[in-house]
């Protein structure tokens, strides 16, 4: 009999233990289920195009670390900028996006509350890294035209390494509190933190960096079309005075530091042109003037040092000429890259605005959420088509990565 009571007690704390666990395992699920019949079959594109990102966003921002590490050319202190924002990218479409893309294969997040977190984490300071470090670039744009006194001491060697540090380190202690309130948010399939826990503190983050922080940058990079416009109109002013007057000036000796940019102003242009900064220069597009040596055993004819010095002014203004519009091109490749973020992340953050109370549609919100990966691919896709410097290395990178399979090829052919 006893025995018989024994058992009875055992079988009823299993079958306690049994509905705990089943109980457990149904809160976990709907914890972290996105499920909806709505949403089953764009999951599926949402797959598709969260493994086009993860595949062209690491091999593209792996080839721009690759490139600037490679190529003399690229290793400038602009450049270093743009590697900063290869890296938060790469960080993203390594390690989040596949996380993500398994999320939306099965409807539900399969890592735990832990790794929910630390995505969370780690999916704002990618966001934060990417935008200040695109503030850095317009600010340095900026600095290079209208203060290149100031972009020389903030943007020296040590003050990149602070700067980049600072990045990081400002990401980091922003979104850092709000550990506790990083959750699953079945609208987006995603981890992100709770909307209303973490208020005021994340509305006044979002305002300060999607608000303040993308309208700083918008604001530089109109001033540096106000300056290069002024700056154009200044030097044709200048030439058309020059031609006018037919008088001979003499060339100017410039030099490019470890940045790019052209380290002396013409001592031929007038005092409005030497009030503006020198453009970027590349030795791509600088014409070479070739000027005889004074220890040459021949003299040189009339005729031919009167050719030299009526050579000299058109060369330097082709100079000039090509700089500008490299300084134009760079300035435009960066002001389309923060053009793509605002078009990333513009959609997503005014439907959260907007929906406060989660009424719209779940696709929508998925749609709109999904559009953020596209920034975290595309930037080494416009490093291609608008820079000529990287569109070479990147060429040359997969040219050094396909000669193995290419002699691999040619001695199977030969055998």
């Amino acid at each position: 009999m006893t025995y018989l009571c024994v058992g009875r007690i055992r079988d009823k704390r299993r079958t306690v233990l049994r509905m705990q666990m089943n109980h457990t395992n149904q809160t976990e699920d709907s914890l972290f289920s996105c499920y909806s019949s709505s949403v089953e079959e764009y999951r599926y594109f949402a797959v598709l195009w969260g493994c086009a990102v993860t595949i062209i966003g690491t091999v593209g921002n792996l080839m721009t670390i690759l490139a600037f590490t490679i190529d003399p050319r690229l290793r400038t202190r602009f450049n270093v900028l743009i590697v900063n924002l290869a890296v938060a990218d790469l960080l993203y479409c390594t390690v989040l996006q596949p996380i993500s893309v398994d999320s939306y294969l099965h409807l539900r997040w399969r890592s735990g509350q832990l790794w929910c977190q630390i995505f969370g984490l780690l999916l704002f300071l990618s966001n934060s890294v990417s935008i200040i470090t695109l503030c850095l670039i317009a600010v340095s744009r900026y600095l290079l035209v209208a203060k290149r006194a100031v972009f020389d001491r903030v943007f020296s060697n040590r003050g990149l390494i602070l700067l980049l540090i600072s990045t990081w380190g400002l990401g980091l202690a922003s979104f850092g509190p709000l550990w506790s309130v990083y959750q699953f948010v079945p609208q987006v399939c995603t981890c992100s933190f709770d909307r209303t826990k973490g208020r005021p503190y994340t509305t006044i983050l979002l305002f300060l960096y999607f608000f303040v922080g993308l309208g700083c940058v918008g604001v530089f990079y109109l001033l540096i079309y106000r300056k290069v416009k002024i700056a154009s109109k200044a030097l044709m002013r200048y030439r058309l005075s020059r031609h006018s007057s037919r008088k001979k000036p003499a060339l100017s000796a410039q030099g490019t530091d470890d940045s790019g940019v052209e380290s002396g102003v013409g001592k031929t242009c007038s005092s409005e042109i030497s009030s503006q900064v020198e453009p970027e220069q590349t030795p791509d597009d600088n014409e070479k003037t070739i000027v005889p040596s004074k220890s040459s055993a021949t003299p040189l004819k009339s005729s031919e040092s009167k050719s030299v010095t009526q050579t000299a002014p058109r060369t330097s203004q082709a100079a000039t000429s090509g700089d500008d519009s490299e300084f134009k091109r760079v300035t435009r490749m960066c002001f389309t890259v923060f053009l793509c973020f605002v078009c990333c992340f513009v959609p997503f953050t005014l439907l959260n605005i907007a929906d406060k109370h989660n009424r719209a549609p779940q696709m929508l919100h998925m749609f709109c959420a999904n559009l953020n990966w596209l920034n975290s691919c595309i930037n080494p896709i416009l490093y291609m088509f608008m820079n000529k410097q990287f569109r070479q290395a990147y060429s040359e990178l997969l040219t050094r990565a396909a000669s193995p399979f290419t002699c691999f090829c040619s001695r199977i052919q030969n055998h």
